[in-house]
């Protein structure tokens, strides 16, 4: 069984356009911050949700689609997290993937998801709720731009630092 998950900020997560061989296992996902979760999910294939979730949100058929862009720029530092319901993690639900779901919902009391929720996490007063106007109306190619200027942006940060040391 490979436990191999994946977690990396959405900036970069939109800049990975095809599912890398590595990640078509990968079943569950998770929208989050640093202290909160969003949404969890399932699907054969999480990788492809996901970009379904971010696509439908312009047209605000998700709503985590629709919360992500509504908080555009900052929701560019949201972190992607995809796992498999096969892991380790998830012995305790049989490794079962609506068990495995249940179990992250239950871990993460995410805003968006409703059902199997008992008591959803409000959402953080930094952010602005889905329902909000875009603060940015950009098409979807401007900000894949953006989003590839500031991983660069990062990654030249990162360069000067381990340069210095």
């Amino acid at each position: 069984m490979n436990d191999q998950n994946v977690s990396l900020p959405l900036k970069r997560f939109l800049l990975v356009n095809q599912c890398p061989p590595d990640w078509k296992h990968l079943d569950l996902y998770l929208f989050r911050d640093n202290d909160v979760s969003f949404y969890v999910g399932q699907s054969h294939l999480a990788f492809a949700r996901v970009w379904e979730h971010l696509l439908s949100g312009f047209k605000g058929h998700s709503i985590v689609g629709r919360f992500i862009w509504c908080n555009w720029p900052q929701s560019m530092n949201f972190i992607i997290e995809l796992l498999s319901s096969k892991s380790e993690q998830f012995n305790l639900a049989g490794n079962e993937l609506n068990a495995s779901e249940r179990l992250l919902i239950q871990q993460w009391a995410p805003c968006f998801n409703v059902s199997q929720n008992n008591q959803p996490t409000p959402v953080p007063n930094s952010y602005l709720p889905a329902n909000a106007p875009f603060r940015r109306r950009r098409s979807f190619t401007a900000l894949l731009h953006e989003a590839e200027r500031a991983v660069k942006a990062d990654d030249t940060k990162l360069w000067i630092q381990n340069m210095e040391q």
